[in-house]
């Protein structure tokens, strides 16, 4: 009886020691740091968005998932998931209501057209927004909407008014013109003609694919942004370089590294996909456009990493999950890591909603388990969009163990055994 019983535990602890050799072997503070040093390199010029350094970083990722041998997104040709992105610049504004001159100042147009000239015959939607209302909420769903209409808003929201010029920034998608009026009146005839520059730029996103097996259709995404803030005012130390190790060269180096662990692994049964987000630093456009090129009711769950570099205020062998209680997500992965010394916590910034502001957010609205994984200390974090925020400043060795974590954590979720309950829908 104790014979037979030996040989089942001897097994248990060899196929657990294979697996830790495996995982050690692929998963280290020194491959962790020779990824870093590169794209937290000064070459790369802080790897702001339209910036020769974030392109040089995109290659040097798509370099990576090429070694790796990870398969191209859906028709893709390439490991760069292309787009372009338009932006305007105003140049002229003039109108008139029932008949008297409006001063520019007082309208905002939120357009991706070079010309908008429209009058009370052209069919645009008019609503009125009085000082009781919630001027960005509303403004927001009038622009989602994508129809064309004037907005007419009242002089009690002055001091807000202005707020409206961020809708002004880059698109990826074609808008119908919205144009915000301040004023009292509802006017029985106007007159608008407004002139903008019309700028287009191409960003990507970089996405590699391991296939899955029985439940190839299900996907599993691992994510980080690759991009950052570049080149700014020189510090006291004479460095103008915002080299963003920790935001978010360390999560894109864990998506590196995750891709290189399962490719080795072979034990998919769902397909993974990972991906590194342009643009996640001037309004997230890089996630944006990736949630709209795939199935969300396909997408199981979605592990965002962003700022691992650091320890959590828990210490080491620690991370958060943002949006802990939206699903049983969390919970899944702490139970995988049963008996070891990691653990997952709840998000302890909850007043700081990083829930909805970071690269898993629009998947989230869309009901996917979409959550992201951090060490940072948002209340404390010193490094934090300076350029202080170095590879020396990481903690290699713990960040490691962080991303260990990760891979041991999800095996359920990627081998199709164990599937995260959904986020509720945000009604968009």
């Amino acid at each position: 009886m104790y014979k037979k019983l030996l040989l089942p535990a001897f097994l248990l602890l060899n196929v657990s020691y294979v697996f830790s050799q495996k995982i050690e072997k692929v998963i280290n503070a020194t491959e962790a740091e020779r990824i870093e040093s590169i794209l937290a390199n000064d070459s790369m010029q802080g790897r702001k968005t339209f910036s020769r350094g974030i392109d040089k970083a995109a290659s040097f990722i798509e370099s990576e998932f090429k070694k790796i041998g990870l398969n191209f997104f859906g028709d893709l040709k390439t490991y760069k998931q292309s787009f372009e992105m338009i932006k305007t610049k105003s140049i002229s504004a003039s109108a008139t209501m029932d008949g008297k001159v409006l001063a520019a100042e007082n309208m905002i147009a939120v357009t991706t057209d070079a010309v908008v000239k429209f009058d009370e015959n052209s069919g645009y939607k008019k609503v009125v927004l009085d000082s009781a209302s919630n001027l960005m909420t509303e403004a927001t769903k009038i622009i989602n909407s994508n129809s064309k209409t004037i907005v007419f808003v009242s002089t009690a929201q002055s001091k807000l008014f202005s707020r409206l010029k961020r809708f002004k920034r880059e698109s990826f998608e074609t808008k119908q013109p919205v144009v915000f009026v301040l004023t009292d009146n509802n006017p029985a005839t106007f007159s608008f003609e407004i002139t903008h520059e019309v700028i287009k730029s191409s960003l990507a996103n970089v996405i590699g694919v391991l296939p899955g097996k029985s439940k190839k259709e299900e996907l599993v995404i691992f994510s980080g942004h690759y991009d950052h803030l570049g080149i700014g005012k020189a510090n006291a130390a004479g460095d103008s370089v915002y080299n963003g190790a920790n935001d978010d060269a360390a999560g894109t180096t864990a998506v590196i590294m995750l891709a290189e662990y399962f490719s080795k692994l072979k034990n998919n049964e769902r397909s993974l996909i990972f991906v590194a987000f342009t643009a996640e630093e001037v309004g997230g456009f890089g996630s944006q456009y990736f949630s709209k090129q795939i199935d969300a009711d396909k997408a199981v769950a979605m592990f965002n990493i962003e700022m691992i570099g650091t320890e959590s205020q828990w210490g080491k062998n620690s991370a958060y999950i943002t949006g802990f209680e939206k699903s049983d997500f969390g919970k899944i992965l702490q139970a995988n890591l049963a008996g070891s010394e990691f653990k997952f916590e709840p998000d302890p910034y909850p007043k700081q909603n990083l829930f909805y502001r970071s690269d898993n957010a629009t998947l989230a609205a869309l009901g996917v388990p979409a959550h992201t994984i951090s060490t940072s200390k948002m209340d404390t974090e010193k490094m934090y969009h300076t350029q202080e925020d170095e590879i020396e400043t990481l903690d290699m060795i713990n960040m490691a163990e962080i991303i260990k974590a990760i891979a041991i954590s999800s095996k359920g979720i990627v081998n199709g055994k164990e599937t995260p309950t959904r986020v509720e829908k945000l009604n968009r």
